[in-house]
Formats: C-alpha cells, structure tokens, sequence
C-alpha cells in the first residue's frame, strides 16, 4: 500500500501541475516528507489522507487506487439488483430478496447514486407489483389514480426521495432518463402534479430530444438507419398515446371506439412492418392483442376476440425469438437498416409469455371482470391457455 499509494501522490501531482513544495505548504509538513512518501520510503499519516484527497479533488479510494475496484463492484451490484428486479415484472418472484440486496449495496457503499437509483426502481416495482395501481373515474368520466390509496404504499414513499436524491449527481444518459421516468411515474400515482410538472419542464421538447438528435447527427447510411429505428420508437410512442387516451375515458367513447382504438395502435406496426415482423416489439403487440380482445368482446365480437388471443401468443413467441438471438433485424423498406437490442433477458419474455393468461388484459380497465366471467365460460379460452406453453 505503501509503495502505491506514494506513486499514486505522484502521479496525481504531475497530473495537476503541482510541485512537491505546494503539496507540503498545503499540508503543513516538509518538502522532504512528501518526496519521502512518493519514493516509498515511509506514507503519510493517516490523519492527513483527507487533505491529500481534497489537494487533489479525488475521493480517498481514487487516492489509494481502489477506484477502479470499487466501481467494479458497484456495478456488478447494480446488474445483479437489475437481473433479480426485471424477474418481478408483474409478478412477485423475489421482490423481498431484491431489495435486501439494494439496501445492503447501499450500506457498503453510502450515497452512490446508481445504487440508490436501483433500490428506487425495485421500490417502485414493488408496490405496483405487490398492491397494484388502483384507478378511480372523477365526474367527468376519466380514468383518475387513487391517490389516497397510493399514499399507503411505503415502497412508493420511499422511492420518491430516493430518486430525488439520486438525480442530483446522476449524469446525463440512460439511468437518469429512468430515474426520471419512474419518479414522474411516482410522482402521478401520488398526485405530485406540481412536481411532475417542474420534472417535465427540465427537459427539452420532443424534437430536441437525445433520441430525435441521434438521428439528426449523422449522414448518409448511418442517417438512414438512425430514423429507421427513431420510426420505430415513435410508432410504440403513438401506440402508448392511442392506449393511454382509450383507457383514460371511460364515459365518452363506445366499447366500439374502443376497440377500433386499439386496432388502430396495433395498424401502426403493420404500416411499417407489413411482413409482420416487429422485433423488438412483439412483446408490445401481444399487450396490444390482450387489451383488443377485451374490447372486440365487449362489442359482440366474440369470434374476433379469440383471434387476437391467438395473435398475443403468437407475438409473444417470436419475441422470444428476438431475446434468443440477441438483436432484431427487420426487412420491410422503411426499417431495412434498422437495428435494435431487446431491452429484456429472454427468461423475461418467457415468463411474460407463460403467464399471458393469467395477465389479460394486461392493462387494468373497469370492464375487466365482466369480461373475464364471461370470457372464461367460452371452452375456446381453455384451449387458448393450453396453447401457450414452449
């Protein structure tokens, strides 16, 4: 340590342009105790290695070299809490176990901000997963959260100040952009509007976004390929909308609007993927197939209905598929180039698969237990959760 550390103090000194006797003046030892320490021949005291720390705006561990190891550790930590916490989608599998990792994490290493930001998402899985988001319709007719209820779930409570506290010192890139997500997420659910609205206002519009700028900083090939895959997440994006907006108006809009709603978001992927393959989103279109059977139900349209059930499962399939391999390629003009990375590990989307049935509809809408009374009555639901197994 010894031998490390007096280089380490020389390297960092030369780095900043400093010289032995600067070092000592700011200390208030000798020039000749500091061309000591850095030529192995005895260290400083322990006393003294914050000063040195702070003389060179390091942490103590990047002084003694252990930063690399330290971050090392604090991501693998990170990718283990991530690994266990996607296990939890919709389901309980190991929430409590997951979050004892987040808490230790954090006990090892205080104040980290990616670590604080993982206990917060496994926080705010958690009681979505555990109590579910509870909706109520005002007098208006629109789908509201019960906020009151809400408020109960301590999970929810405590992400909150945890995400805030972590996007103090988060960079700017993809963690921040979840921290930020999941706390406007948080902040609806509780009825932290005004807040909500202050986290929306720090960003830029949709056009000066890093997703429409990627697209926008290249040429050529590369141009081409950069707006064939923002095509795509924006395609999801309107879907999102076309959901969100049908489910959000429970008086207004006919069990028929309804349905032809969510066709239309499913329409959107067979514009630009007429050959049916959607690759990464897949998984998308089989909860857009859930939702739609639902509503085709409700509209007399039972024969429908069983066709989209089987249109979830086959979608759910070759998302699978596309974890299995890795990536997604697509072949129909307006995304040929186009290149993407499942944002899941496929025992996900084998889960999520598997358990399609016990999902339906996925989204939480007012109609879902009569529908599912009836539904379930028909034997062609039976044979429909039969066929989904790998």
């Amino acid at each position: 340590m010894q031998l490390d550390l007096g280089n380490n103090i020389r390297q960092l000194r030369r780095r900043n342009k400093r010289t032995q006797e600067q070092l000592a003046v700011a200390l208030g030892v000798t020039s000749q105790a500091v061309s000591r320490w850095e030529s192995g021949g005895s260290y400083p005291d322990i006393n003294l290695i914050p000063s040195i720390a702070n003389f060179f705006e390091v942490s103590i561990d990047e002084l003694f070299g252990y930063e690399g190891e330290r971050t090392q550790r604090i991501d693998a930590l990170v990718a283990e809490i991530d690994r266990m916490n996607q296990l939890n989608s919709g389901k309980d599998v190991c929430i409590t176990e997951c979050i004892a990792l987040a808490r230790s994490a954090l006990v090892e290493f205080p104040g980290n901000e990616k670590l604080m930001l993982s206990l917060a998402s496994v926080l705010y899985k958690a009681g979505g997963v555990r109590y579910g988001e509870c909706h109520l319709i005002d007098e208006e007719g629109y789908t509201v959260y019960d906020i009151e209820k809400h408020k109960t779930y301590s999970e929810w409570t405590e992400a909150i100040p945890l995400y805030e506290k972590a996007l103090r010192t988060l960079p700017l890139g993809k963690l921040r952009d979840r921290a930020i997500d999941e706390l406007s997420q948080l902040y609806l659910n509780l009825g932290e509007h005004e807040k909500g609205m202050a986290l929306a206002d720090l960003a830029p519009d949709m056009w000066s976004s890093r997703n429409f700028l990627h697209a926008y900083a290249c040429d050529g090939k590369k141009y081409v390929k950069a707006h064939s895959e923002l095509l795509l997440q924006t395609i999801r994006a309107c879907a999102v909308f076309i959901v969100n907006i049908t489910t959000g108006d429970q008086q207004h809009l006919s069990v028929h609007e309804k349905a032809e709603n969510i066709a239309s978001a499913i329409r959107l992927f067979e514009i630009i993927c007429p050959d049916g393959n959607f690759g990464c989103h897949h998984s998308y279109v089989a909860s857009l197939e859930l939702l739609h059977s639902l509503y085709l139900w409700l509209d007399q349209r039972q024969d429908e209905a069983f066709s989209a059930l089987d249109n979830a499962r086959s979608n759910g399939l070759k998302f699978i598929q596309v974890c299995e391999d890795g990536f997604a390629h697509y072949h129909t003009p307006l995304v040929r180039l186009a290149e993407e990375i499942p944002l899941c590990h496929v025992d996900i989307a084998r889960q999520d698969y598997l358990t399609l049935a016990e999902d339906w509809p996925w989204w939480t809408v007012p109609e879902v237990d009569q529908v599912k009374a009836e539904i379930q009555k028909d034997p062609r639901w039976t044979t429909w959760v039969a066929s989904i197994k790998l």
